[in-house]
């Protein structure tokens, strides 16, 4: 009996582990906000942030373990999961302005699509931002770290229950507000395509997600060279100008990395420590980028650099653990793993 309960509670903790990675992946990480370098302000935003994104990443993830669903399928999800937040919740693919973001504009102007009513720049960064760091890479680190469980559903209908109220709650809280507050809203029509293309992604992720192709035996890169070159897309990725130029070329370092990720992966020899080394490398990227990020508000220099540098040591050790507790076999979600 007490190795039950042992295990329930080491599920319990896993699925709490990614609820706060999570949101620290998806906000702290970038120290763009004005709460970098605040520990309790960071503490604090975790009570909204994790049921916003924390609580989504765990319900993906349980999706995909109970229905057998491998990791495109679990892309296709956290896409629909990602235009949701910025096209129907937050509203912020479609904002001409938001939260008086001073370099708003300069973001927006280059290659807004005024009958269209955004920016496919911004609308990319925000999409991919969520997929990579709000839910794919914090589902990665935390499934590692929990060895043989990482392959198992954590959760059962109850907590599923909760982690979907909890969101739905947190998603009512920033939608409300941006209805009360906000100078300009999404229109009808723009919300209506957003959860359109939501819709078809989740449904596509999880019809066409639990096919699996026949994996061969060819040599792959090694986990520090899959990891540098996740770190080195994705910084180039972050780092784009906000321009049409910046849009192809964060295009073609999405492309890039999915082919290349996509190719290996057919491999028998593609195992979770690369898996690892892709969301490490994504994450020390994030953490790299924000060196480059003026933070909103009054954020000492002192004050930022002690964040990023923090963040940054953070993620290193976070993925070297996960590394340590990571094995060699297939890591494509299968129902009977």
């Amino acid at each position: 009996m007490k190795i039950f309960e042992r295990d329930r509670w080491a599920r319990r903790a896993a699925a709490l582990g990614l609820v706060v990675l999570s949101p620290l992946f998806a906000e702290s990480l970038s120290g763009y906000d004005s709460t970098t370098g605040d520990p309790l302000a960071l503490l604090g935003g975790l009570l909204l942030l994790g049921p916003l994104y924390g609580c989504v990443a765990l319900l993906i993830r349980e999706a995909a373990r109970r229905l057998g669903v491998g990791w495109p399928g679990v892309v296709a999800m956290a896409t629909a999961a990602g235009i949701v937040q910025a096209g129907v919740v937050d509203q912020s693919m479609f904002a001409m302005s938001y939260r008086e973001v001073p370099y708003w504009d300069e973001m927006l102007r280059p290659t807004l699509i005024e009958p269209l009513g955004f920016a496919p720049y911004m609308a990319t960064s925000f999409v991919v931002g969520h997929v990579v760091w709000s839910f794919c890479a914090p589902i990665v680190l935390v499934e590692a770290l929990a060895g043989e469980r990482g392959r198992e559903p954590w959760l059962r209908w109850p907590g599923l229950l909760v982690a979907g109220l909890l969101y739905l709650a947190a998603a009512a809280l920033i939608l409300g507000d941006h209805l009360k507050h906000a100078s300009d809203m999404a229109s009808g029509r723009q919300v209506a395509s957003a959860a359109g293309v939501a819709l078809v992604l989740l449904v596509g992720g999880v019809v066409f997600g639990r096919r699996t192709g026949t994996r061969r035996d060819f040599a792959v890169p090694g986990p520090w060279i899959v990891g540098a070159a996740a770190l080195g897309c994705a910084v180039g990725f972050n780092l784009m100008p906000s321009t049409w130029a910046g849009f192809a070329g964060c295009v073609a370092l999405l492309v890039l990395a999915a082919a290349g990720v996509g190719l290996c992966s057919r491999s028998v020899r593609w195992g979770r420590r690369h898996m690892v080394a892709l969301a490490g490398g994504a994450g020390l990227a994030m953490a790299v980028s924000a060196f480059f990020v003026t933070p909103l508000g009054d954020v000492g220099p002192v004050r930022q650099y002690t964040h990023n540098t923090v963040a940054l040591l953070g993620v290193a050790a976070l993925t070297a653990w996960a590394a340590r507790r990571s094995d060699v076999g297939p890591v494509r979600y299968r129902a009977d793993a």
